[in-house]
């Protein structure tokens, strides 16, 4: 099976616009806006994590895609799910918007479902938050009793310098420590009955 290049720009339904005239780009702007668009990826923070889970694929992309897991696993950041998809399995093009508390403060994020080819493979994305944008893939491979569970993580700072020098220091520890306790919760439901509570009739 073949899975789409995770360096692929996903469209932003948010920059969407009707043109109004005919834009001629010459091949040295286009070479231009393609090194920016390198820069910039080559700047964002990324987080890559792999999980091996004793389960069946479904079973483990199905968790993965659960409001009512994410709830479970984010107890300690009081995430609620406040608009669009706020319970069940989250599907293609469906968003949601949480609420969680982060070093003290009160924060919302929505985020969409922009990639999604079950059992094997979906992309949620930022479409409001703090975050310039915030890019999660999320990757199954089935090999014999187990499952291979793959976290791209991408996310890039507001702030100019001083967000680069947050994303460094802090933010990149304090979000793959989210990760892994999120996948933590994953493993733990899928490799018992566990998964039942919150798939079952889903």
């Amino acid at each position: 099976m073949r899975l789409p290049p995770s360096d692929f720009p996903a469209e932003n339904p948010r920059t969407q616009t009707r043109p109004f005239h005919t834009l001629t780009v010459s091949g040295q702007a286009k070479n231009d806006l393609r090194q920016t668009f390198k820069r910039r990826k080559k700047l964002m923070p990324k987080i890559e994590l792999i999980t091996e889970i004793n389960s069946k694929i479904d079973i483990c992309f199905d968790l993965a895609r659960s409001i009512d897991l994410h709830k479970i696993s984010t107890e300690k950041t009081n995430e609620e799910a406040i608009e669009g998809k706020v319970s069940g399995l989250i599907g293609l093009n469906e968003y949601v918007t949480w609420q969680a508390t982060h070093f003290g403060i009160k924060q919302k994020l929505t985020s969409k479902i922009t990639v999604y080819e079950r059992p094997y493979y979906f992309v949620d994305e930022q479409l409001k938050g703090i975050f310039k944008s915030i890019r999660h893939e999320h990757k199954f491979e089935q090999f014999e009793e187990r499952v291979i569970m793959t976290d791209i993580f991408e996310f890039y700072s507001p702030f100019g310098l001083l967000g680069k020098l947050l994303d460094k220091l802090i933010l990149t520890n304090y979000l793959q420590k989210l990760l892994i306790d999120r996948n933590n919760v994953i493993k733990e439901f899928a490799e018992t009955d566990k998964w039942k509570l919150v798939l079952n009739g889903k």
